[in-house]
């Protein structure tokens, strides 16, 4: 009986050596290290235990082999095939005694980065809700046309977070350039350029007649009317009590936008007037008489003048048609 049961032991265990179950006598205490076919790298390099299954008795061994870097990880969304001889060729580069390893990944490892896809719709929405976030004017009187995008981003895996820096002195109107930053995880991936088509509608004056140069502007001269400003130079008159008492500087025909360019403050003083001159110092005010030296002033232009007592010719500021605020 005992011969019977030894014998049994031992076809059992012949068996079991011949299927692989048992581990040859060769191989005890090795590291085994099996390949997957494929694997999800979210990180920017491979770490052998990223794409394998280490297994072994000798775990301080296993942990600093899953901690190799194999290679550079394939951009967001691209893969990289891994094979069996470069892996060794990393181990050895390690200094890995390879005697210590049974390395199996036949057909070689398919490493996939991981991504997240913002797409052109998510990026619209981002972007109109900066604009009407920033825009300088009542909502109501804006509406965004278009927002053009080529195409959707493709980032990594992790914390996304993105920024809108518009360009200097954008003045969110017109076709407007807006640059979009995305970062992962804090650190920046990707810049884009985002163009937006922002209608604003605003009332402008207009001319309701022709105006000669020189002429001086009244009322009836203007009207108020509702524009697209993003079809207007930035100088334009939006307020019509900027406009009245000035003059017109060239002649402009009826129904013009007003611009800045285009009219000016009539001049108050001329050469050879005689004006009051005005210094005050220190709660001290002094008056005295001075002739206009230059050929016009307006309201606030720095003239030259002379003291008409003592010939000295002295600087001052137009207050009005009759008084020079002399520099002191």
């Amino acid at each position: 009986m005992k011969c019977y049961r030894f014998f049994l032991c031992l076809v059992i265990c012949f068996a079991l050596f011949l299927t692989g179950t048992l581990p040859r006598l060769s191989e005890a205490g090795l590291i085994s290290i099996k390949g997957l076919e494929k694997a999800e790298i979210n990180s920017n390099d491979i770490y052998l235990g990223q794409i394998t299954r280490i297994r072994g008795d000798d775990q301080a061994l296993v942990q600093r082999l899953k901690r190799i870097v194999i290679a550079r990880a394939p951009l967001p969304g691209k893969s990289r095939r891994i094979n069996e001889n470069y892996i060794q060729l990393r181990l050895k580069q390690e200094k890995i005694d390879l005697s210590k390893i049974r390395l199996a990944a036949p057909k070689g490892i398919e490493a996939i980065r991981g991504f997240v896809e913002v797409t052109k719709e998510d990026i619209t929405r981002v972007v109109s809700d900066f604009i009407y976030a920033n825009i300088p004017w009542e909502r109501e009187k804006v509406k965004i046309r278009d927002i053009r995008v080529r195409d959707g981003v493709i980032l990594p895996k992790g914390k996304i977070t993105y920024r809108v820096e518009p360009l200097k002195n954008t003045d969110f109107k017109g076709s407007v350039p807006l640059p979009l930053h995305f970062r992962v995880n804090g650190s920046f991936q990707k810049r884009i350029l985002v163009t937006a088509d922002i209608e604003v509608s605003a009332e402008v004056v207009v001319t309701k007649r022709p105006l000669r140069r020189f002429r001086r502007i009244t009322e009836d001269d203007i009207e108020m009317r509702e524009k697209n400003l993003a079809e207007l130079p930035r100088n334009i008159v939006l307020n019509y009590e900027e406009v009245l008492g000035k003059r017109a500087k060239r002649n402009i025909s009826a129904n013009s936008v007003l611009r800045l360019d285009l009219i000016e403050f009539p001049p108050l003083v001329k050469r050879g007037d005689v004006v009051r001159l005005i210094a005050e110092s220190g709660g001290l005010m002094i008056t005295t008489l001075g002739m206009v030296k230059q050929r016009e002033g307006r309201r606030g232009e720095r003239i030259r003048i002379e003291n008409i007592d003592s010939k000295k010719s002295l600087y001052g500021r137009v207050v009005d048609a009759r008084t020079v605020r002399v520099d002191f």
